[in-house]
Protein backbone atom coordinates (compact mmCIF):
# COMPACT_ATOMS: atom_id res chain seq x y z
CA UNK A 1 0.00 0.00 0.00
CA UNK A 2 1.31 3.67 -0.84
CA UNK A 3 0.19 6.65 0.86
CA UNK A 4 -0.60 9.98 -1.81
CA UNK A 5 2.03 12.63 -1.99
CA UNK A 6 2.01 15.69 -3.51
CA UNK A 7 5.18 16.39 -5.87
CA UNK A 8 6.25 19.38 -7.22
CA UNK A 9 6.82 19.56 -10.96
CA UNK A 10 7.78 22.90 -10.66
CA UNK A 11 11.19 21.81 -9.40
CA UNK A 12 11.88 19.89 -12.47
CA UNK A 13 14.67 21.41 -14.22
CA UNK A 14 16.23 23.56 -11.47
CA UNK A 15 20.02 23.55 -11.13
CA UNK A 16 21.59 22.66 -7.61
CA UNK A 17 24.11 25.25 -7.04
CA UNK A 18 27.87 24.86 -8.28
CA UNK A 19 30.22 22.14 -6.24
CA UNK A 20 33.37 22.39 -6.89
CA UNK A 21 35.87 19.76 -6.11
CA UNK A 22 39.69 19.32 -6.57
CA UNK A 23 41.05 15.86 -6.94
CA UNK A 24 43.63 14.17 -5.74
CA UNK A 25 45.94 11.03 -6.15
CA UNK A 26 45.19 10.23 -2.10
CA UNK A 27 41.60 10.38 -2.39
CA UNK A 28 41.57 8.18 -5.62
CA UNK A 29 43.62 5.75 -4.11
CA UNK A 30 41.80 5.80 -0.92
CA UNK A 31 38.36 5.21 -2.92
CA UNK A 32 40.11 2.46 -4.73
CA UNK A 33 41.17 0.75 -1.59
CA UNK A 34 37.81 1.10 -0.02
CA UNK A 35 36.48 -0.87 -3.14
CA UNK A 36 39.19 -3.90 -2.70
CA UNK A 37 40.07 -2.35 -6.36
CA UNK A 38 43.24 -4.23 -7.26
CA UNK A 39 43.57 -2.27 -10.72
CA UNK A 40 47.26 -0.52 -9.93
CA UNK A 41 46.60 3.08 -11.97
CA UNK A 42 43.45 2.63 -9.33
CA UNK A 43 45.55 1.49 -6.19
CA UNK A 44 48.31 4.49 -7.02
CA UNK A 45 45.89 7.32 -7.62
CA UNK A 46 47.21 7.79 -10.76
CA UNK A 47 43.60 7.62 -12.53
CA UNK A 48 40.18 7.51 -10.48
CA UNK A 49 38.33 4.04 -10.81
CA UNK A 50 34.69 4.31 -12.41
CA UNK A 51 32.36 4.67 -9.36
CA UNK A 52 34.45 7.30 -7.64
CA UNK A 53 32.91 9.59 -10.12
CA UNK A 54 29.66 9.94 -7.51
CA UNK A 55 32.20 11.62 -5.15
CA UNK A 56 32.20 14.86 -6.52
CA UNK A 57 28.67 14.65 -7.16
CA UNK A 58 27.51 13.44 -3.75
CA UNK A 59 26.36 16.61 -2.59
CA UNK A 60 24.22 17.62 -5.12
CA UNK A 61 21.90 14.73 -6.06
CA UNK A 62 19.73 14.80 -2.79
CA UNK A 63 19.18 18.18 -2.88
CA UNK A 64 18.24 17.68 -6.72
CA UNK A 65 15.43 15.03 -5.78
CA UNK A 66 14.16 17.45 -2.91
CA UNK A 67 13.40 19.95 -4.98
CA UNK A 68 10.34 17.73 -6.09
CA UNK A 69 9.98 15.19 -3.31
CA UNK A 70 8.81 16.40 0.18
CA UNK A 71 11.84 16.90 2.14
CA UNK A 72 10.46 14.84 5.40
CA UNK A 73 10.53 11.86 2.62
CA UNK A 74 14.05 11.42 2.77
CA UNK A 75 14.53 8.73 5.33
CA UNK A 76 12.36 6.72 2.15
CA UNK A 77 15.02 7.54 0.17
CA UNK A 78 17.03 4.74 -1.39
CA UNK A 79 19.57 4.63 -4.11
CA UNK A 80 17.11 2.54 -7.44
CA UNK A 81 19.22 3.11 -10.30
CA UNK A 82 22.64 4.78 -11.16
CA UNK A 83 23.40 4.91 -14.82
CA UNK A 84 27.30 6.36 -15.91
CA UNK A 85 27.88 7.93 -19.15
CA UNK A 86 31.92 8.78 -19.05
CA UNK A 87 33.54 11.27 -21.52
CA UNK A 88 37.11 10.61 -20.19
CA UNK A 89 38.75 9.36 -16.68
CA UNK A 90 39.05 11.69 -13.15
CA UNK A 91 42.60 12.14 -12.46
CA UNK A 92 44.65 13.79 -9.74
CA UNK A 93 44.80 17.35 -10.03
CA UNK A 94 41.71 17.87 -12.01
CA UNK A 95 39.44 20.99 -10.68
CA UNK A 96 36.09 19.28 -11.20
CA UNK A 97 32.48 22.13 -11.33
CA UNK A 98 28.92 19.50 -10.70
CA UNK A 99 25.87 20.39 -10.28
CA UNK A 100 22.31 18.44 -10.71
CA UNK A 101 18.67 18.75 -11.85
CA UNK A 102 15.69 16.55 -11.32
CA UNK A 103 13.92 15.48 -14.72
CA UNK A 104 10.57 13.46 -13.88
CA UNK A 105 9.06 11.76 -11.28
CA UNK A 106 7.45 8.56 -11.50
CA UNK A 107 4.29 6.12 -9.22
CA UNK A 108 4.92 2.38 -9.33
CA UNK A 109 3.11 0.30 -7.51
CA UNK A 110 5.67 0.35 -4.04
CA UNK A 111 6.29 3.86 -4.33
CA UNK A 112 7.86 6.12 -6.27
CA UNK A 113 10.91 7.68 -8.30
CA UNK A 114 12.71 10.66 -9.01
CA UNK A 115 15.29 10.86 -11.53
CA UNK A 116 18.23 13.35 -11.12
CA UNK A 117 20.68 14.48 -14.05
CA UNK A 118 24.17 15.19 -12.86
CA UNK A 119 27.26 16.91 -14.78
CA UNK A 120 30.90 17.11 -13.56
CA UNK A 121 32.94 19.84 -16.28
CA UNK A 122 36.59 20.24 -15.92
CA UNK A 123 38.17 23.62 -15.44
CA UNK A 124 37.86 24.04 -19.41
CA UNK A 125 33.99 23.28 -18.68
CA UNK A 126 34.16 19.74 -20.68
CA UNK A 127 32.02 17.45 -19.79
CA UNK A 128 33.70 14.96 -17.55
CA UNK A 129 31.03 12.92 -16.78
CA UNK A 130 27.30 12.62 -16.98
CA UNK A 131 25.04 10.71 -14.41
CA UNK A 132 21.40 9.78 -14.22
CA UNK A 133 20.64 8.73 -10.27
CA UNK A 134 17.18 7.62 -9.65
CA UNK A 135 16.03 8.01 -6.31
CA UNK A 136 13.23 5.34 -4.98
CA UNK A 137 11.15 6.72 -2.12
CA UNK A 138 9.19 3.81 -0.22
CA UNK A 139 5.66 3.54 0.10
CA UNK A 140 4.92 6.57 -1.48
CA UNK A 141 2.33 7.63 -4.81
CA UNK A 142 3.70 10.81 -6.70
CA UNK A 143 -0.02 10.35 -8.35
CA UNK A 144 1.50 10.16 -11.91
CA UNK A 145 4.64 10.25 -14.28
CA UNK A 146 5.66 13.80 -14.53
CA UNK A 147 8.80 14.81 -16.86
CA UNK A 148 11.85 12.63 -18.60
CA UNK A 149 13.19 9.51 -16.59
CA UNK A 150 16.31 7.92 -17.12
CA UNK A 151 17.55 6.34 -20.40
CA UNK A 152 16.87 2.37 -20.55
CA UNK A 153 19.46 -0.23 -19.60
CA UNK A 154 17.07 -3.23 -19.05
CA UNK A 155 18.73 -6.77 -19.38
CA UNK A 156 16.80 -9.06 -21.76
CA UNK A 157 15.81 -12.43 -19.41
CA UNK A 158 16.50 -14.10 -23.28
CA UNK A 159 19.99 -13.00 -22.72
CA UNK A 160 20.46 -14.10 -19.45
CA UNK A 161 19.73 -17.75 -20.37
CA UNK A 162 22.74 -18.11 -22.13
CA UNK A 163 25.71 -19.32 -20.73
CA UNK A 164 27.94 -16.16 -19.45
CA UNK A 165 31.01 -14.57 -21.00
CA UNK A 166 32.70 -14.28 -17.50
CA UNK A 167 31.74 -14.72 -13.89
CA UNK A 168 33.54 -12.93 -10.92
CA UNK A 169 33.02 -13.88 -7.18
CA UNK A 170 33.84 -10.62 -4.81
CA UNK A 171 34.24 -10.93 -0.79
CA UNK A 172 32.62 -7.74 1.04
CA UNK A 173 34.74 -7.37 4.12
CA UNK A 174 33.73 -7.08 7.72
CA UNK A 175 34.82 -3.46 7.86
CA UNK A 176 33.96 -2.47 3.76
CA UNK A 177 31.10 0.33 5.08
CA UNK A 178 33.75 1.61 7.53
CA UNK A 179 36.20 2.23 4.91
CA UNK A 180 33.99 3.15 2.33
CA UNK A 181 32.12 6.27 3.91
CA UNK A 182 35.19 7.77 4.66
CA UNK A 183 36.49 7.54 0.69
CA UNK A 184 33.19 8.32 -0.44
CA UNK A 185 31.73 10.84 2.07
CA UNK A 186 28.77 8.99 2.55
CA UNK A 187 27.92 9.62 6.34
CA UNK A 188 24.54 7.22 6.14
CA UNK A 189 24.20 5.74 9.46
CA UNK A 190 22.52 2.44 7.71
CA UNK A 191 25.78 1.68 6.98
CA UNK A 192 27.80 2.28 10.00
CA UNK A 193 25.44 2.34 12.74
CA UNK A 194 23.27 -1.49 13.74
CA UNK A 195 20.66 -0.15 15.94
CA UNK A 196 19.74 2.41 13.56
CA UNK A 197 20.06 0.08 10.31
CA UNK A 198 17.51 -2.39 12.53
CA UNK A 199 14.94 0.21 13.53
CA UNK A 200 15.15 0.93 9.38
CA UNK A 201 14.11 -2.31 8.82
CA UNK A 202 16.84 -3.64 7.64
CA UNK A 203 18.54 -7.12 8.63
CA UNK A 204 21.80 -5.15 10.31
CA UNK A 205 24.42 -2.78 8.81
CA UNK A 206 23.90 -2.77 4.77
CA UNK A 207 27.07 -2.29 2.03
CA UNK A 208 26.58 0.98 0.33
CA UNK A 209 25.05 0.19 -3.12
CA UNK A 210 27.81 2.02 -4.42
CA UNK A 211 30.24 -0.35 -2.99
CA UNK A 212 28.93 -3.11 -4.82
CA UNK A 213 28.65 -1.36 -7.70
CA UNK A 214 32.29 -0.37 -7.68
CA UNK A 215 33.09 -4.66 -6.92
CA UNK A 216 31.30 -5.26 -10.31
CA UNK A 217 33.09 -1.88 -12.09
CA UNK A 218 36.51 -3.51 -11.50
CA UNK A 219 35.35 -6.63 -12.50
CA UNK A 220 33.98 -5.65 -15.41
CA UNK A 221 37.08 -3.65 -16.32
CA UNK A 222 39.51 -6.79 -15.63
CA UNK A 223 37.39 -9.09 -17.60
CA UNK A 224 36.87 -7.12 -20.74
CA UNK A 225 39.34 -3.95 -20.76
CA UNK A 226 42.28 -5.23 -19.81
CA UNK A 227 42.05 -2.94 -16.60
CA UNK A 228 41.93 0.10 -18.71
CA UNK A 229 39.40 2.62 -17.33
CA UNK A 230 39.72 5.05 -20.44
CA UNK A 231 37.80 2.37 -22.20
CA UNK A 232 34.45 2.46 -20.37
CA UNK A 233 32.35 4.38 -21.80
CA UNK A 234 28.66 3.57 -19.62
CA UNK A 235 28.05 1.56 -16.68
CA UNK A 236 24.30 1.39 -15.46
CA UNK A 237 22.77 -0.97 -12.53
CA UNK A 238 19.56 -1.44 -10.87
CA UNK A 239 19.94 -1.63 -7.39
CA UNK A 240 17.83 -4.91 -6.32
CA UNK A 241 18.03 -6.08 -3.08
CA UNK A 242 20.90 -4.95 -0.18
CA UNK A 243 24.62 -6.57 0.47
CA UNK A 244 25.70 -7.78 3.61
CA UNK A 245 29.16 -7.45 4.99
CA UNK A 246 30.71 -10.75 5.05
CA UNK A 247 29.23 -11.99 2.13
CA UNK A 248 30.22 -13.04 -1.23
CA UNK A 249 28.79 -11.32 -4.59
CA UNK A 250 29.18 -13.24 -7.83
CA UNK A 251 28.51 -11.23 -11.14
CA UNK A 252 27.72 -12.76 -14.19
CA UNK A 253 28.38 -10.83 -17.58
CA UNK A 254 27.24 -11.63 -20.82
CA UNK A 255 27.78 -10.55 -24.34
CA UNK A 256 25.07 -8.36 -25.62
CA UNK A 257 24.40 -7.94 -29.50
CA UNK A 258 25.76 -4.87 -30.95
CA UNK A 259 23.37 -2.24 -32.51
CA UNK A 260 23.85 0.71 -34.35
CA UNK A 261 24.14 2.81 -31.15
CA UNK A 262 27.00 1.28 -29.64
CA UNK A 263 30.24 1.26 -30.60
CA UNK A 264 33.05 -0.99 -29.15
CA UNK A 265 31.81 -4.37 -26.57
CA UNK A 266 28.76 -3.79 -24.53
CA UNK A 267 27.86 -6.92 -22.04
CA UNK A 268 25.41 -7.42 -19.44
CA UNK A 269 25.20 -8.04 -16.02
CA UNK A 270 23.54 -9.90 -12.55
CA UNK A 271 24.89 -9.72 -9.28
CA UNK A 272 23.72 -11.98 -6.57
CA UNK A 273 24.50 -13.28 -3.03
CA UNK A 274 23.38 -16.95 -3.37
CA UNK A 275 20.27 -17.02 -5.05
CA UNK A 276 19.19 -13.58 -4.34
CA UNK A 277 19.57 -11.15 -6.71
CA UNK A 278 21.55 -7.56 -5.25
CA UNK A 279 21.79 -5.99 -8.79
CA UNK A 280 19.51 -6.54 -11.75
CA UNK A 281 19.97 -4.52 -15.64
CA UNK A 282 23.55 -4.06 -15.15
CA UNK A 283 25.26 -2.57 -18.29
CA UNK A 284 29.00 -2.12 -19.10
CA UNK A 285 30.31 -0.44 -22.87
CA UNK A 286 33.25 -0.17 -23.61
CA UNK A 287 34.90 1.34 -26.50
Amino acid sequence: MTTAVTFEGSGLGQWTEDQVFEVTAERIAEYAAATNDPIEAHLKGELASPVFAVVPTFFSMAPAALEVAPVDLLMKLVHGEQDFHFHRPIRPGDVLTCKARATGYASLSTGSTVVVYAETRDADGELVNEQWITAFFRGVDAGGTVGDLAPGHALDAAVTAGAPAATVTQHVDDDQTFRYSPASGDPMPIHLDEEIARMSGLPGIINHGLCTMAFTSWAALEQFADGDVSRLRRLAVRFAKPVLPGQDITTRFWDLPADATTEGRAVGFETSVGDDLVIRDGLAVFS
